[in-house]
């Protein structure tokens, strides 16, 4: 017999229930809204990623714009060339000559580079130049009014092809235009930031020190491999040759633009150094000779590898260089070879603190201590010192004759750094790399690198060493240094050609001339280019060596 639930528990169990029921529901809202809340969050786009894009965005449109729409064609002088602006890591001025290669300024230092391509020269500007040459003593205004002309020019084109740019792109990836405009005004801030650096780091002394570099369109294809430069070794020299040649007739064209021009009056000295057998050498002195109208021809050392007598036929070239040759030793040469270059008419030897004087200028040298084909000979950096400490003294001994030493000539830069304060300018080799630097009592040191690229070891490592040589322009009244012409060529095999103009601190515009010394008898009476005289050193080569850092030089203050 079923027995009936009483009624008031059934509604004490209904009470409850809802009671339950009324707990619960706030615990499954809280739920519901936490649940959301990822879902929310997963479909915001990351803040980094947008600006990461917008940027790349602003970026990739203005050079899009830059290299569609910003390129200015204009005239300068004679000449039809292309301007443009170009991303850069160092900036700069690149002035494109084709085919010959390229010439760089380092004008400034920003993120964008003025490429400046010469398309071709204007037949018409430049036969009314030969025909009426009086317009030539305006030229460089010309040039100068339409650089400043075509640059304004520029500058506003960019702008315009760097805001058109990133617009576009913009409305492109992002379909919004209020995006694509945020992109277009960003790439004009970032255009004017670029402009203000470099107005900022702006450096017109830029255009006196320029630097040359080009390649050897014609040269045949075999010149690359150490075999082919043995089978084709005539070809090679004739290339590189004819590369010299077209380098230094370009860079003397762009020298009348607002450079350093060496007047007609100073005197030109081609510095050489490091032969080492290198038949190429001789060719490519002789160019340069007559490119640059060389006075004097200074070789410091090691024209040679072993110094042996069968290898003295390969100096008669020297003959027919076309210029007066003063040479000293190095530690490859031996007495025979100097014997055998001693007795060559334009030739003038230095050894033991002799002095000459040649093109007007004078010079005393002495050769290296060291032979090293010779194992039993001394060596190391004392023999150079005591080498060098000869020769300071001689340079003494000449000063206070009243017959100062212009240049000092050694082959080694230990041997140079002895002569520190008696003498202007001293002039080295050996390290088969230039170099230069004022050394602590006022001597400027010039390092020259190897001439014939050092020889056959070039064909021994991977990169062969480039050949280099300087030219170093003298003024004929003071005789000091003005500024010197850094040449690099590739090394065998290579068809690479730099030439960077250097200029001496005291000639840089807005500095003050140091006093130049009163020139000696003997050199004024023998300043004709052509002309040389010898004297023997005022001291004894037998005499002992007086230290190179004696407290008793004139030109050091005393300890």
């Amino acid at each position: 017999m079923a027995r009936r639930v009483p009624a008031a528990v059934l509604h004490a169990l209904a009470r409850l229930r809802r009671a339950a029921n009324r707990e619960r529901a706030p615990a499954r809202t809280p739920a519901r809204r936490t649940s959301a809340r990822p879902l929310s969050l997963a479909s915001r786009p990351n803040p980094w990623l947008q600006a990461l894009a917008l940027a790349a965005v602003v970026l990739l449109g203005a050079w899009l714009g830059l290299l569609v729409v910003g390129n200015v064609r204009a005239p300068v002088g004679p000449m039809n060339t292309t301007m443009a602006l170009r991303p850069s890591l160092t900036g700069g001025t690149k002035i494109n000559v084709s085919p010959l290669g390229a010439l760089e300024l380092s004008t400034h230092s920003a993120p964008v580079r003025l490429d400046v391509n010469v398309d071709q020269l204007d037949a018409a500007r430049a036969q009314a130049l030969v025909d009426h040459p009086e317009r030539l003593s305006g030229l460089q205004e010309e040039v100068a009014q339409d650089v400043a002309d075509d640059t304004l020019d520029l500058a506003v084109r960019s702008c315009v092809a760097v805001v058109s740019g990133a617009t576009a792109l913009g409305l492109v990836v992002y379909r919004r235009p209020r995006r694509a405009l945020a992109a277009g005004g960003l790439a004009l801030a970032l255009l004017a930031a670029c402009g203000t650096s470099a107005y900022a780091t702006w450096n017109p002394k830029a255009v006196l020190e320029p630097k040359f570099s080009g390649l050897l369109s014609s040269a045949p294809s075999l010149v690359g491999s150490a075999r082919s430069i043995v089978t084709e070794f005539d070809v090679y020299q004739q290339e590189l040759a004819r590369l010299v040649t077209n380098v230094t007739k370009l860079y003397d064209v762009t020298s009348t633009l607002p450079a350093y021009r060496p007047d007609p009056s100073t005197i030109r000295v081609l510095h050489v150094s490091d032969i080492h057998l290198n038949p190429a050498s001789w060719k490519i002195i002789a160019s340069l000779v007559k490119q640059y109208d060389i006075n004097v021809i200074v070789d410091s050392g090691d024209t040679m590898d072993h110094g042996t007598a069968a290898e003295n036929g390969f100096l008669d070239p020297v003959a027919d260089l076309g210029a007066p040759y003063v040479w000293v030793r190095g530690n490859h040469d031996s007495a025979t070879t100097q014997d055998y270059l001693g007795k060559m008419k334009n030739v003038r030897v230095l050894d033991d603190g002799r002095a000459v004087t040649v093109a007007g200028l004078r010079f005393a040298g002495i050769g290296d201590p060291q032979y090293t084909p010779d194992r039993t000979a001394e060596r190391g950096d004392r023999a150079e010192e005591l080498a060098g400490a000869r020769l300071a003294s001689s340079l003494r001994d000449q000063r206070n004759a009243g017959t100062p030493v212009d240049v000092a000539l050694v082959h080694e830069p230990s041997a140079a750094r002895e002569t520190d304060g008696e003498v202007p300018l001293v002039l080295s080799g050996h390290l088969h790399h230039e170099g230069t630097e004022v050394m602590k009592y006022g001597t400027r040191l010039r390092i020259e690198g190897s001439t014939g690229g050092s020889g056959l070891r070039a064909v021994e490592g991977k990169h062969p060493d480039p050949i280099e040589a300087s030219v170093l322009y003298f003024d004929r009244d003071s005789r000091r240094l003005q500024a010197w012409d850094a040449i690099k060529l590739g090394g065998l095999g290579r068809t690479t050609a730099e030439v960077a103009r250097h200029l001496v601190d005291e000639n840089q515009p807005g500095a003050t001339p140091s006093p130049s010394s009163p020139a000696s008898p003997s050199s004024s009476a023998s300043s004709e280019s052509s002309g040389s005289s010898e004297s023997p050193s005022p001291t004894s080569s037998s005499g002992s060596p007086t230290p190179a850092k004696s407290a008793t030089r004139s030109p050091r203050p005393s300890p």
